[in-house]
């Protein structure tokens, strides 16, 4: 029986994906996860028992396991390849502090588990077309995957371990920008905007349904997140010390957690700033994102610099909307080249309003290149906030996908008519304990992003590829 979501979800333009291409995805998401965990030591693999990591060893049988339930038993009815799978890795019923516990398979077992399973769901896929809802699970199992892979890869940052050796895309080229700051606001027109996935998509999730009418009065963004030499300022200025910058939630968390700098930064006796890169100790790149902060030390940063966080409705505005001065006359293409995107200099636009067209990703609808956006694991960490012009938003934003996470102000909450979709665990169980971060990160799959999708943490974590962009007041 189809579910509600599918059922919509055809209504909309048929974007189906061939098996082909289905099988293309299972194999490199399954590619991904093996390469990261390749040369660690078993010892590695299971690591301390903290509260914001999984054992890896768990997590990558979790994520075959998720895969298995969801293709392999729920569309077509398997048994379970192992009949211990479920009391092992069911993420919603074995507590989080119980996973070191476990009786897991060995490394090699589970790679074998691993592998059965991967195979069995392209096999599969060889052999016919998938259905709608095939193609839906395989999704969502793969998408399901990617953000594990992104997890694995903080979890070797917050443990300290060396940078993972990856296959990555081809490197951008002098056409991404030559790095530096990017100072200066962007004018985003207030109107009606609608907020959220339209049933066009072949796949989003029950978070992001379904776009709905929000009123966004006029405001100004920053054109790029904050850096590290911006946020330095505000540590060196007292900012952790001084109280009147910090929301009572955020001063009890800054004490409990003895918080004086972000989480992975170090002082050396002369005065000069380091920063934790995975296994290693750089100097601070001043030019490039901070990363590695909460949403409370964010709120404290624009506490001191005069400035807000954007809501997640302005956030996605200035990431997809037009501002068309004469809406008869120009095209989506005409609009976006009236942003040059090797000046820092923004023409002027119309104070017409928001346009009623919505771009998928920042600089159109096109599929991202190496041009637009620092995603895929390309460059294992941040570039320069100024790079990556062939990616700006209409209203000169750059960088709105990938790079650095952003923190908004928004709680994470349902949209109007929220039905969870068939993985009921996904959001339901998060809606008003999380904040909403929009956008993506150095780590995050291109496959995965689009300027509807929504990422949720607790303000309190610092362990995420997480920074932020500002607004004025």
């Amino acid at each position: 029986m189809k579910s509600q979501t599918l059922e919509r979800e055809s209504s909309g333009r048929d974007r189906r994906m061939s098996a082909a291409e289905l099988a293309d995805w299972v194999e490199d998401a399954r590619q991904r996860t093996f390469e990261l965990v390749e040369d660690l030591t078993d010892d590695q693999l299971m690591g301390p028992r903290l509260a914001i990591v999984n054992p890896l060893l768990w997590e990558i049988g979790h994520q075959a396991w998720f895969q298995e339930k969801w293709v392999l038993r729920h569309v077509t009815h398997k048994q379970p390849i192992r009949a211990d799978v479920d009391a092992l890795y069911d993420s919603a019923a074995v507590a989080h502090e119980t996973r070191w516990d476990l009786p897991l398979p060995s490394r090699e077992e589970t790679l074998r588990y691993m592998s059965a399973v991967r195979d069995r769901v392209i096999e599969r896929l060889r052999k016919k077309e998938p259905s709608r809802e095939e193609t839906y699970f395989v999704l969502l199992s793969v998408f399901h995957e990617d953000m594990h892979t992104e997890a694995i890869t903080y979890t070797r940052q917050t443990l300290g371990y060396p940078a993972p050796r990856v296959r990555r895309p081809e490197a951008r080229d002098q056409r991404s920008g030559g790095g530096g700051p990017l100072p200066g606001d962007a004018q985003v027109p207030g109107g009606t905007f609608l907020l959220g996935a339209t049933p066009d998509e072949l796949f989003v999730f029950d978070n992001e349904k379904w776009a709905h009418p929000v009123e966004i009065p006029p405001f100004s963004m920053a054109r790029a997140p904050v850096t590290q030499q911006e946020f330095a300022a505000f540590v060196e200025d007292g900012g952790y010390r001084e109280r009147r910058f910090w929301s009572d939630t955020g001063w009890g968390w800054r004490q409990e957690a003895s918080a004086e700098h972000p989480v992975y930064w170090q002082r050396e006796v002369g005065g000069r700033w380091l920063r934790r890169d995975f296994d290693h100790w750089v100097e601070l790149e001043p030019h490039r994102p901070v990363i590695h902060v909460n949403w409370y030390e964010a709120e404290a940063y624009c506490c001191w610099a005069g400035r807000r966080l954007p809501t997640e409705a302005e956030w996605e505005a200035a990431a997809s909307q037009l501002n068309i001065e004469d809406r008869g006359s120009k095209d989506e293409n005409e609009v976006a080249a009236s942003v040059d995107p090797r000046s820092s200099i923004l023409h002027p636009r119309s104070s017409a309003g928001l346009a009623g067209t919505k771009r998928r990703f920042s600089w159109g609808d096109a599929p991202s290149t190496p041009w637009h956006a620092n995603l895929d694991w390309r460059g294992l960490g941040c570039a320069e906030v100024a790079d990556f012009p062939e990616g700006d938003s209409a209203f000169g934003c750059r960088q709105m996908l990938g790079n650095v996470w952003e923190w908004t102000n928004s709680d994470f909450l349902p949209y109007p008519g929220f039905v969870a979709d068939p993985y009921k665990e996904y959001s339901a169980p998060w809606f008003g304990t999380h904040k909403v971060l929009r956008g993506g990160c150095w780590a995050t799959r291109s496959r995965l992003l689009r300027n509807t999708w929504r990422n949720f943490y607790r303000p309190e974590r610092r362990d995420v590829w997480a920074g932020f962009r500002t607004c004025a007041l």
